[in-house]
């Protein structure tokens, strides 16, 4: 515990201040408090072009801005800061000519945390970036703990893939990208065959273990970074490949038939023999320049997979690309 705590004290020393001040006495006194405390990097500049620039290349968690900047003042620094999105909070003090009332509320209204009032107090400095840092450290841990929530709330519990919500939300993404940059896009919904009896002969444990051997294969025979794979619901799921046509859709779509089919699972120390089907669906905005949706591509896939079911199983089906016959295609 203390070991964390040094380095979290260490961690906060490195953080880069910024110091944006007109006047010299302003701009030294504030960099020599800030060495005294412990801060290593401070970077001061002179004006708002050099704050922009500098804020530009780097995030600085704390800015100290004087409130006379010359081309812009630092009420409008602190304002276009707080407009901007930057990777964390910044905390923003901004200097003023003394503690009167009205100046310190115009500060705060401007979006500053909180004020240092001319002549500098070292101490008053101190206690301030005390404060600054629990609200920087607090909102961290809050973002990370958002984004922990975020990261559970897309994936399937079972199986750690991409949940149903998030892939319509996240295939609305990538049909916005084919369609600008004029790219394939194929989708393939897959289906366990006679999986109720995998259930009933084995139990749910069991078929929970299969359907988490099931999406370690698909998923570790895909491209890493470019295609991705949902859970659709039960054992339905969707096989998302950008860049992608109908026929090497396909192709895709008959080699992980193979892969699941081919190679037994292994069950309690049992082999057990499971296969899929198939359907394929794919959008090419230079064929189809109409208006798609994910949809309708779903129902396309879901389709084919249901005829690939009807035509025994253990298959993959798709409907027919331009140019040569590819056996397995719907016509």
């Amino acid at each position: 515990m203390l070991r964390g705590v040094v380095a979290r004290m260490a961690e906060q020393r490195s953080m880069p201040i910024l110091v944006a001040a007109e006047v010299p006495s302003d701009r030294e006194g504030l960099r020599k408090a800030l060495a005294d405390a412990g801060y290593r990097k401070i970077v001061t500049v002179t004006s708002v072009p050099e704050a922009v620039s500098a804020m530009a290349g780097e995030f600085f968690p704390v800015v100290i801005a004087d409130s006379r900047l010359s081309g812009m003042n630092g009420f409008e620094v602190c304002r276009t800061l707080r407009a901007g999105t930057r990777p964390g909070y910044v905390y923003v003090m901004m200097l003023t000519r003394g503690n009167r009332k009205s100046e310190i509320l115009k500060v705060l209204e401007a979006g500053a945390d909180t004020h240092l009032a001319r002549p500098l107090d070292p101490a008053d400095l101190a206690a301030r970036l005390k404060a600054a840092l629990r609200v920087i450290e607090l909102e961290r841990s809050l973002r990370l703990t958002n984004e922990e929530v975020r990261a559970l709330s897309i994936r399937d519990s079972l199986t750690g893939i991409f949940n149903r919500e998030y892939l319509a939300e996240r295939f609305q993404q990538e049909l916005k990208r084919s369609q600008r940059y004029g790219h394939p896009l194929s989708l393939i919904m897959c289906d366990i065959d006679h999986f109720k009896d995998v259930n009933d002969l084995y139990g749910h444990r069991a078929g929970d273990q299969i359907l988490k051997d099931f999406v370690g294969r698909i998923a570790g025979s895909i491209r890493i970074d470019v295609d991705w794979i949902a859970r659709y619901g039960g054992e339905e799921f969707f096989i998302v490949l950008p860049e992608t046509d109908l026929a090497s859709a396909y192709i895709v779509a008959e080699r992980l038939r193979r892969l699941v089919c081919e190679t037994p699972f292994r069950l309690r120390g049992r082999e057990i023999g499971i296969s899929s089907s198939f359907g394929v669906a794919s959008y090419q905005p230079a064929r189809q320049p109409g208006k798609v949706s994910f949809e309708g591509l779903m129902e396309q896939a879901d389709r084919f997979l249901y005829q690939a079911k009807r035509e025994g199983r253990n298959a993959v089906r798709g409907a027919r690309p331009a140019g040569p016959e590819t056996k397995g295609f719907a016509a």
